[in-house]
């Protein structure tokens, strides 16, 4: 299959990247640092310049690939540790976080439309913030969106693509959680505290933590890419969820240290502003839909997916 994608060189993209060219396929990344692109990318994977913002140069590729992968976006948390700890949500960067979904949607969308032969399908990120704070509540695919910053946010950016289906082209949305990686997002941030033995709780600590593996998170990509009859939105999370001091008693068990110190929600919040809502709030995603499609996890149990990452 030749697939065009954005965000190739993220945490996700890399990954997935490599997985699709394993696997076979043929794959164009669209990236504004080709250079850059070609160090993190698998060989034979085309590295192809764009600017993000218009259709020049590029859009002819869209006739001439069958599938598109949409991951491109500002990061939310931050891109480095450094990022996510001083980086605040000041209203500019609230709305760089926002333009830069719904900008790519946008243009991804005009062409498709615009497209000889419109690719088959198109797959779009999204998070699980899409149902914003639902603390230890379990929703599945089908609970409305919430109302705060990033459930508004992941709602226009699921729907800057949604034009699409009109045209024939089958639409896959992600409702991805937290991805899990040995290096890179946001694992390191959370497990810091714990490795400097002052690890715990944060907030109250009974917030839903909705977890998954790098591993399971690219397979669920790959198999709704392939299975020609999934379509709309999918949780893409662990199937087993755990609050916040769960996840911190098993990091600490995983790291042998003690993780029972807490830290107030108020300090959070100076810390961290806005963003703190990132750690204080839950969402209990299940991925009802994933698993009644036929897939199946490789990591469904937390332990075992620390135990991987950290050995």
């Amino acid at each position: 299959m030749k697939i065009l994608m954005t965000g190739g060189t993220g945490l996700i993209g890399s990954a997935l990247a490599k997985a699709l060219h394993e696997a076979g396929h043929h794959l164009t990344v669209l990236t504004r640092n080709p250079q850059r692109a070609v160090t993190l990318l698998p060989p034979d994977v085309v590295a192809h310049p764009w600017d993000a913002h218009t259709l020049k140069g590029w859009s002819h590729l869209l006739s001439e690939c069958e599938a598109v992968v949409n991951l491109a976006g500002e990061s939310i948390a931050g891109e480095n540790l450094r990022a996510i700890l001083l980086r605040r949500w000041t209203p500019a960067y609230k709305a760089r976080i926002r333009e830069s979904r719904l900008r790519v949607g946008a243009l991804l969308t005009e062409a498709i439309r615009q497209a000889e032969k419109p690719p088959h399908v198109l797959v779009q990120a999204s998070a699980v913030g899409y149902y914003g704070d639902t603390g230890q509540r379990e929703v599945d695919e089908s609970a409305p969106p919430g109302n705060d910053f990033l459930a508004q946010v992941c709602a226009d950016w699921e729907n800057s693509t949604a034009p699409v289906e009109s045209l024939g082209v089958r639409r896959v949305v992600l409702r991805t959680g937290l991805v899990l990686a040995s290096e890179g997002g946001i694992l390191p941030v959370m497990l810091l505290p714990i490795r400097l033995f002052v690890g715990g709780p944060l907030g109250d600590g009974r917030q839903s933590v909705p977890w998954i593996h790098l591993a399971d998170e690219v397979a669920t990509i790959r198999f709704l890419l392939e299975n020609e009859r999934a379509s709309g939105p999918y949780n893409l999370c662990a199937p087993q969820p755990v609050s916040q001091a769960e996840f911190a008693r098993v990091a600490g068990r995983a790291l042998r240290r003690p993780a029972f110190f807490p830290t107030p929600a108020t300090l959070l919040k100076l810390a961290l502003g806005e963003k703190a809502q990132l750690v204080l709030e839950g969402q209990g995603a299940i991925p009802r839909r994933p698993l009644e499609a036929g897939f199946s996890f490789r990591y469904p149990d937390l332990e075992v997916a620390l135990q991987d990452l950290l050995r």
